[in-house]
Parts: C-alpha cells; sequence; structure tokens
C-alpha cells in the first residue's frame, strides 16, 4: 500500500505565475548539524522537528533538507545506498513523516536532496555490477570502460575529480584478475549512473514518486548538470586555478551537456501529475546566467541555484550588473531568479566577503590559507548582503546559521576534518568543513543546545556561545532580529513578487533601487553616504546621524 499525506500538505493553491516557489524563502537544513535529539553527535530528523517552531518563528516557507537517506556517508550522505529509507544516524522514515507533517501544520513546505548523477558504492545496484561481467546489463546502470595501455592499466581518459585524484577506479574481476574502470566524478565511492540507460530513468522517476506520494512539495537536484557525459569521453583539462564544479568553463565533457534537458523534462512531467505545484531546484555550475537559464525554461527546473550571484564580489558595479543580468535572463523564459548567499559547499559568507585572497570553489579555509578574513568587517558585509538580498524580487535560500551571524570555522583540527576533498588531496585543499559545524542554539548548554550530552561530530569554537540563538532571541541589534525583521517586511510588502527600479544620485559604490513600497540603499564604498529624511524601516547596522555608513544596507518606507 502507497503511503500518502496528501491530506497534511499546504494547500495553497495559485494562478500559474503565482506559485510558492516563485517568491518563498527558503531555509537550508544541513541535518546532521543542525539539531541532534539523540544526543549521539549527529543531527537528526526528529532535532529538525524539534526547531520547526523556531523556523517558523524566523519566518520562511520552506525548507530544504541535504541527505537524508540511507548511506554509508563517506561523503556526508552524498552517497546514497537507499534512495527509499532515511539512514538510521537520523532516524526512520516515520521520524520523517512526522517532520513533513509538523512542518505542513506550520504552513512550511518541504523540499529533500535528490542525489541522481551518483549512488554510494554500497547500492544493491552497483554491488550487482561488481560481481558481473563487462557488457552485462548490471554494468550497463554505471559508467564502466576498459582502460587504455597494452593491459588496460591506464584510466579510460584523463578526467580528474572534483574532489582531487583521478575520476576512475579499475576493478577486480569475480576471477581475481584486474579489469575495468568506473567513472566517478566525486570519491571513488561515488560511481556515476549511466544516464542514457532507460533503467536508470525509469528507476529515478519512481524514487521521485515514493517521496512525492509522502507529501514531499519539491526536490533540490544535486549537480544537476553533470548527469550526461560527452560522446566518448574525450580528454579534458581544467584550469587549475578554477572551481571545482565547472562553473568557469564552456565545454567540459562531464559538465552541462545538452543531453540532460531530456531528463528534466520527464522528471517536470512527473512533478507536474501531482497537484500543490511541486517544485524542481538545480544544482547547476555554468559559466553564464543565461546558460543557466536555460535549465528552468517552462518545460524544465522550476529554480536553478544563481552561483553567479553567490560568487560576486563585495562590489557596487558587479552587483548591479550579475542582478539585472539575472533578472533579464531568467525572465526571459518565465522563471524566477533566486538569491543565495551560502550552503554547504561554500565558505559562509560572513568570511567569504572579507577574504583578502582568491578562494575557489570548494578548497575552503584553514589556519594555513592567506588571505583570512576579519571577523568583524565579514559580520558587517554579511548583514549588509543579505539585507540587500532579501529585498530583490525572486526566491531567497537561507544557510542554517547564518541567521546567526556564524562565520567559517577555520582553526578546525586536521583529525577532526572529514570531507572527503581534505583527504584526496593531502589537504591541500582544506574542502568544506568549516561551513558545517553543528550550529548554537543555547549559550550555556552542552554542545551549545546542539544536543544534551555534548557530543558534535565537527568540534564547535568557543565563541559560539556568543552567537546562540537564545542570546541572540531578545536582542534587537542581533543579526537574528536582522533577519525575522527583513523576513517579515519582505512578507508584508510582497517584495517576492515585486520588481526592481533602478535609482540613480547615490554614487558608483552604492546599489540603490525600489522594490514596491520600499528604496533599497546598500553603501559598499569606504565612505558614508547621505540620506535624506526617511523613514527607516530595517537597517543592517548602525547608522551615522543621516549618513549610511559603509557596509551597511537600509530599507526606506518609498515615498
Amino acid at each position: 500500500m502507497t503511503f500518502t499525506q496528501q491530506d497534511a500538505r499546504p494547500e495553497l493553491e495559485s494562478a500559474p505565475g503565482s506559485e510558492w516557489w516563485r517568491t518563498a524563502v527558503i531555509y537550508q537544513i544541513y541535518p546532521r548539524s543542525f539539531a541532534d535529539a539523540s544526543g549521539d553527535g549527529l543531527g537528526d530528523l526528529p532535532g529538525v522537528t524539534a526547531h520547526l517552531d523556531d523556523l517558523a518563528d524566523l519566518g520562511v516557507d520552506a525548507i530544504w533538507l541535504s541527505p537524508f537517506q540511507r548511506s554509508p556517508q563517506k561523503d556526508a550522505g552524498y552517497d546514497v545506498a537507499d534512495y527509499r529509507d532515511v539512514d538510521p544516524i537520523f532516524g526512520s522514515l516515520a521520524d520523517f513523516d512526522a517532520m513533513l507533517a509538523g512542518a505542513h501544520d506550520r504552513g512550511i513546505r518541504v523540499i529533500v536532496d535528490l542525489v541522481p548523477n551518483h549512488s554510494s558504492d554500497q547500492h544493491v545496484w552497483f554491488q550487482e555490477a561488481l560481481k558481473a561481467a563487462p557488457g552485462s546489463p548490471e554494468r550497463a546502470r554505471y559508467i564502466f570502460r576498459d582502460g587504455r595501455g597494452d593491459n588496460g592499466e591506464l584510466p579510460p581518459n584523463n578526467w580528474e575529480s572534483v574532489f582531487g585524484g583521478g575520476m576512475w577506479k579499475r576493478v577486480t574481476e569475480a576471477d581475481g584478475t584486474p579489469g575495468q574502470w568506473y567513472l566517478h566524478i566525486f570519491d571513488e565511492s561515488q560511481p556515476d549512473f549511466d544516464w542514457t540507460n532507460p533503467e536508470v530513468r525509469a528507476e529515478f522517476e519512481s524514487i521521485l514518486r515514493f517521496w512525492l506520494d509522502r507529501g514531499v512539495d519539491g526536490f533540490r537536484v544535486d549537480v544537476a548538470h553533470g548527469l550526461i557525459k560527452a560522446a566518448g569521453l574525450p580528454d579534458y583539462t581544467p584550469d587549475p586555478e578554477g572551481g571545482s564544479m565547472g562553473g568557469d568553463a564552456d565545454e567540459v565533457p562531464y559538465w552541462g551537456q545538452p543531453g540532460v534537458h531530456d531528463v528534466w523534462r520527464e522528471w517536470h512531467e512527473v512533478l507536474a501529475a501531482y497537484d500543490g505545484d511541486r517544485a524542481l531546484c538545480a544544482e547547476a555550475w555554468l559559466p553564464t546566467v543565461a546558460q543557466t537559464a536555460l535549465w528552468v525554461r517552462s518545460d524544465e527546473m522550476h529554480q536553478a541555484f544563481n552561483f553567479h550571484y553567490l560568487e560576486t564580489k563585495w562590489d557596487a558595479e558587479a552587483l548591479r550588473a550579475v542582478i539585472e543580468e539575472s533578472l533579464d535572463e531568467y525572465g526571459a523564459v518565465g522563471a524566477p531568479s533566486t538569491w543565495v548567499l551560502s550552503n554547504h559547499d561554500v565558505v559562509r559568507h560572513a568570511s567569504r566577503l572579507a577574504l583578502t585572497a582568491d578562494n575557489p570553489q570548494g578548497a575552503g579555509i584553514g589556519p594555513k590559507s592567506p588571505g583570512k578574513p576579519d571577523p568583524v568587517k565579514g559580520l558587517h558585509r554579511a548583514r549588509a548582503a543579505t539585507s540587500l538580498m532579501l529585498a530583490l524580487p525572486g526566491s531567497s535560500y537561507l544557510y542554517q546559521g547564518e541567521e546567526l551571524g556564524l562565520p567559517e570555522v577555520i582553526d578546525l583540527p586536521d583529525d577532526a576534518r572529514q570531507d572527503p576533498t581534505w583527504f584526496r588531496t593531502e589537504g591541500e585543499r582544506y574542502g568544506r568543513d568549516g561551513c558545517r559545524v553543528p550550529i548554537p542554539w543555547t549559550a550555556d548548554a552542552p554542545a551549545y543546545g546542539f544536543n544534551e550530552t555534548g557530543a558534535a561530530w565537527l568540534p564547535q569554537p568557543a565563541e559560539w556561545a556568543e552567537l546562540a540563538r537564545d542570546v541572540q532571541r531578545e536582542d534587537p541589534a542581533s543579526t537574528l532580529s536582522l533577519y525575522r525583521s527583513l523576513l517579515a517586511e519582505r512578507r508584508a510588502r510582497g517584495l517576492g513578487s515585486g520588481s526592481l527600479e533602478w535609482l540613480d544620485g547615490y554614487g558608483d559604490d552604492v546599489v540603490a533601487f525600489r522594490n514596491g513600497s520600499i528604496t533599497v540603499v546598500a553603501n559598499l564604498g569606504s565612505e558614508s553616504v547621505a540620506l535624506p529624511a526617511v523613514e527607516i524601516l530595517v537597517a543592517s547596522g548602525p547608522l551615522e546621524g543621516d549618513a549610511l555608513p559603509t557596509d551597511t544596507t537600509v530599507w526606506i518606507a518609498a515615498a
């Protein structure tokens, strides 16, 4: 019997063009670091349920949960062994259903992470492939190839893994001899599916229906630009100074291939058969905004993360350009632009915006990194950047803990690090652990309220105490209070469905615009900027009389 939670979903029907995902503020939960109800040091689904009231109080419209499916956790759950079950470290399917119902009771929609590019090497399909012969149907679900060289001793091509090292792993055949190689864009424990295989496509459509029948509101799709590889798997050498996910280079044979669009058209049809405006959001790192917009045409994805906005430096001219380009390009295909500043794969923006050295995506920062950030400047810029972002029309994503002003944790001990990037590069790249440290809820509690035992899978820094939610809750000047004010005003004034009108006269180092009933002025320069006598609705930091200090944003009641 198929389980369904249709009656528990928030039924907020909408007309075409006004679907909830067009304007939603979506809060990313990284489950292992959000809240731990069991006390074992890893966050879990009951921990999420216990804090749903905090999320409702914050004012978000939806939550997105990073992977919680059954997994050996070689890559923090992005190596899935069973797509239809909850990993025991996070709870059970019953715990998921309770969390989903609790969120829906509060009018909060739920998006789940889905990882279709690759599985865990512990997935039953891959285990069957290892036992099967070359050329078998079992191996055809993945990308197995014969090696090069006289005895197949060389990998099929020169591709390098996102996590460092080669992108191919040679297997030992059933008779004990060296055999074929399989492709893994990421860790060797994450073999890539062959998405030209109809069996793979049918399996994932079934997985979609499994979660949709339970009542989920949509899917964030991991590595949405990586499923199809170029015919012949030609050699390719990436720019060593570029990012790891393909957003800075054209014609990469394993990113952004045209055939991927057919997959999303098929998935779109699956979701369209369900009521309630179910949504697909693509994690797609592509070279331009215009290329990214192709993923959200009317019959494909509903949203795509705006990584170009996330990666824009703290510069007024650059921000104006990416905002205008985003609104134009996404609008041209009838999709909303999304806005995002932090997630589980990048340096938190309370640190990133104050870095003084280049930091390629995925590299992370640690004790020996150059250009480490000034934490005071970083927080000022983060608050100003978020205040700017949440005034923009479209949908915004928040990453857990940014509402507390959490910085990247830089001084993690080497023996605590767990990101595969750290190990596969032999410590050359720190990876993503610094943005994944368990967040603080209560200043004077064990593990700062993450649980009751004090255990934490990554060590929390001492300064977490002063950033805990209970400390910030009643402080009107806190970052938490700022976020609550911004989200309340955004919702009350319908800013997500508004339109942007640029304003002149504030200088080259200022981003100024009007959206509906508010005027937004963000000062990114080194000098204060005069403000007219106006009603200030929200300010990201203290004002200097009638002047707007550097690294500060205000929302003004429009005349």
